[in-house]
């Protein structure tokens, strides 16, 4: 009988050597080729102290700034922001993690440089946000290769030269904000083909000009802001019936001209801000009657007659209606 329980407790205990060193083997989830491009991108960071849990002994699925896919286990997002001892350009071993699909540099005062062309090779992103940054160079055309990306945010850089129409060949894209740089050009005449519902697009603060291309009516867009810009002539395409999902316009501090009285508003409209431009003709009564109105500002522009009573108007100040050619009525003074 000895022998019998003996060869059983060994075999017990072998079972368990096996076990214990099988899942020490596989404690290992994250891909070694994934941890590999992680380090070398700590490396060309200097190793900074944000990618302190990025060491050899660890597994890479449970550092901080990343995630890891739950089946795969490859990294799927990269996420570093808020950090002034990240210095140097974005080094191009980002373009190594063919898994990824969001992307983020944020507030990093000291990430300077251009946007690699490594960034090409990330079939899989959906999210790309360099903001706040110092990053200098162009707005990259090879970023129309990137055909699942939903999302492009370089905010608050430096980045210079046109806007590339290519970008609306990208089907799956719902949002461009670009604004606080120093962007020039005209918006590109392709950008009427954005099919989106909701579109984003925030272009404000750069340093664009010339008219709006006419197809500009075509896109949904949820959220529009042109504000700081250098743009001319007519914007009355944004407005009517084909964006009813339209609610936040800003074209303040351009050189719009067009007639407001003929311009179609939807219900949708949250905040409409057109002050400081060229526009004419007079407020149409309808503005009176929007619901969902919460901002609205027409100052510094040439309109005329009579501030359109009831509703939601008359909850604005003076200071929203200033400098205009000939508006009366309240709460301006009364017409003549």
């Amino acid at each position: 009988m000895y022998s019998h329980h003996h060869h059983q407790a060994s075999l017990i205990s072998i079972s368990l050597f096996l076990l214990l060193l099988s899942s020490t083997l596989s404690a290992e989830l994250c891909h070694p080729q994934d941890k590999k491009t992680l380090f070398n991108i700590k490396k060309a960071f200097n190793n900074a102290y944000i990618f302190a849990s990025w060491t050899h002994n660890t597994d890479c699925c449970e550092w901080y700034l990343v995630e890891c896919d739950e089946t795969t286990h490859r990294i799927t997002s990269l996420i570093v922001s808020k950090d002034d001892k990240v210095a140097g350009s974005i080094p191009d071993a980002v373009g190594d993690l063919p898994y990824l699909e969001s992307l983020t540099f944020h507030k990093l005062p000291k990430l300077t440089g251009h946007i690699p062309q490594a960034i090409s090779k990330l079939k899989n992103l959906k999210s790309l946000t360099l903001s706040h940054n110092n990053l200098t160079g162009s707005v990259p055309d090879f970023l129309s290769q990137l055909t699942k990306l939903t999302y492009i945010n370089f905010a608050v850089n430096k980045l210079t030269g046109p806007i590339p129409p290519s970008l609306s060949s990208l089907k799956e894209l719902g949002g461009i904000f670009l604004e606080r740089n120093q962007l020039t050009g005209h918006i590109p005449e392709s950008f009427g083909k954005f099919k989106q519902d909701d579109f984003y697009l925030h272009l404000a603060k750069n340093k664009l000009s010339g008219p709006l291309p006419k197809s500009f009516g075509a896109p949904n867009f949820a959220s529009l802001d042109l504000s700081r810009n250098s743009f001319t002539g007519d914007a009355s395409m944004l407005f009517g019936e084909n964006n009813d999902h339209l609610q936040t316009i800003n074209l303040s501090r351009n050189k719009f001209s067009f007639d407001l009285s003929k311009v179609v508003f939807t219900r949708s409209l949250f905040h409409l801000e057109l002050s400081h431009n060229m526009i004419y003709g007079s407020l149409p009564p309808v503005l009176a009657k929007l619901p969902n109105l919460q901002q609205f500002n027409v100052s510094y522009n040439r309109l005329c007659g009579r501030i359109p009573r009831g509703g939601e108007l008359n909850r604005y100040n003076k200071y929203d209606y200033a400098h205009n050619k000939c508006l009366c009525d309240s709460p301006l003074p009364p017409c003549k």
